[in-house]
């Protein structure tokens, strides 16, 4: 048995022997993996990867889950700054929170903003978020540079909405973006509009074109309430995913944010087109009309991740709603007692999310070539014993508290809750005061009062 530190698990050439393994085939018992130059370099049953690798010290690590790590096929991480402030608010917080809010974002407020996320989510047991874009009128090298430093790898994307009915300006714009990253090793350039009919068919139908091309995602706000379905209608004549089927962008590049409110025709198309969807759980409970069919979507093939949307950097918390949200919806309705079996949502939150972002080839999975992103789980707890179904139980027992170590691309970023190689406690003083100045600032409007406040009107 060998004691588990930073220093092992940073070695360039590690070759670990967790208790249990999430494989892509399923969790499997007395498996090693061999890290090597930041990928997993061999995978496979104990005595024939020891064998292959004679050399190489086996490092046992009892009482220890070693899977992927989880990857967020939603979020906007310059919105930390008002995270706290949403709670109990009608859905249209983006008009009267995010908007005024990210737009009084300087670039060291915006690192700040986003290095906080990337901890928090990194605490959380992602190693892989898909940023939708900011309203931040900044240069996104303060995002890149803030996750690069936390070590949280980013799907990064750039907004192109455009009205106009000539594409060129907009995929210029995009080129550069797509162009622009190879000193952030970390960054993935992706590309986004902000919802449907904030751009023309045509911008829509190149973009859709020019992130096929990159082997990126478009990434749109599609369906996240009844009043984005209105307000397509009202602009559009036609419901969102139609109008960006009818535009050429419903297909392998689109990412399409929450999905809700789909219609039998809608997820048919879905399907028939290969568009990913990010199935957002918590926002759907927090702030939604509607929870998106991720059990339908499952059964017809319908490519889809898990997302945050910023709500909360726990991804344990995450497959867990991912799976009551559709057992209150879907299951206890037609008496599906299992919706999903537990091994879904693990799934569709690691690897299904990393292909949804358009990042399938490179994370997601524990196997052979792929990037090194992964967790070491403490399950010695009594949450854990005794132990009957481990996938399971990481669904619904597991919490971030038995995340022992999170990995990115073979370097360890979180030991036992605290980053690695630097100061939290500076960064969590910083963000305090920047966003306790900026939202004094900012015209925000908040409807809910807070909770001390409800209680004193209940009375």
């Amino acid at each position: 048995m060998s004691v588990l530190t930073t220093e092992l698990l940073g070695r360039g050439d590690v070759l670990l022997a967790p208790e249990l393994t999430l494989a892509p085939e399923g969790m499997r018992r007395g498996w090693a993996v061999l890290i090597s130059g930041g990928v997993f370099a061999d995978i496979g049953p104990r005595a024939e990867v020891v064998a292959r690798h004679p050399s190489d010290e086996c490092h046992d690590l009892p009482g220890r889950v070693l899977m992927p790590g989880f990857v967020d096929s939603h979020h906007h991480l310059t919105q930390a700054f008002g995270k706290a402030l949403v709670f109990g608010e009608p859905s249209e917080i983006f008009r009267r929170v995010w908007v005024p809010m990210e737009q009084q974002l300087t670039e060291e407020n915006a690192y700040l903003a986003t290095k906080l996320s990337a901890l928090e989510w990194l605490r959380g047991g992602f190693t892989t978020v898909a940023d939708a874009g900011t309203r931040a009128q900044i240069d996104l090298a303060a995002v890149a540079s803030a996750v690069q430093d936390a070590g949280l790898r980013c799907a990064l994307a750039e907004v192109q909405n455009d009205l106009t009915g000539d594409p060129a300006p907009a995929t210029q714009r995009a080129a550069r973006h797509l162009e622009r990253w190879s000193a952030y090793p970390l960054v993935h350039p992706s590309l986004a509009v902000s919802i449907p009919e904030a751009a023309s068919p045509e911008v829509l139908g190149a973009l859709h074109e020019l992130a096929l091309e990159a082997g990126c995602a478009l990434q749109i706000h599609v369906n996240e309430h009844l009043v984005a379905v209105e307000r397509s209608l009202e602009a559009t004549g036609l419901r969102p995913l139609e109008y960006l089927d009818r535009a050429g962008a419903l297909g392998p590049a689109l990412l399409a944010a929450h999905a809700t409110l789909v219609t039998p025709y809608e997820l048919q198309r879905l399907a028939e087109t290969g568009a990913a969807v990010s199935y957002n759980p918590v926002a759907s409970a927090w702030k939604g009309n509607a929870v998106a069919p991720a059990t339908a979507m499952a059964a017809m093939g319908i490519r889809f991740g898990i997302g945050t949307d910023g709500t909360r950097g726990d991804a344990f918390r995450l497959v867990d709603a991912a799976e009551t949200a559709q057992r209150l919806t879907v299951g206890m309705a037609t008496g599906d007692s299992s919706v999903g079996g537990g091994w879904t949502w693990l799934e569709h939150a690691t690897a299904g999310s990393a292909d949804a972002v358009g990042l399938g080839s490179l994370v997601g999975r524990v196997a052979t070539g792929l990037a090194a992103d992964y967790l070491i789980i403490d399950v010695t707890g009594p949450e854990l014993v005794p132990s009957h179904d481990p996938t399971w139980e990481l669904v619904r027992l597991v919490g971030r508290d038995r995340i022992e170590a999170v990995v990115v691309g073979g370097v360890p970023r979180i030991w036992r809750g605290d980053p690695v190689g630097w100061d939290a406690a500076v960064l969590l003083e910083d963000a305090q005061r920047a966003a306790e100045k900026l939202l004094a600032d900012a015209p925000v409007t908040v409807i809910h009062p807070t909770a001390d406040e409800h209680r004193e009107r209940s009375r």
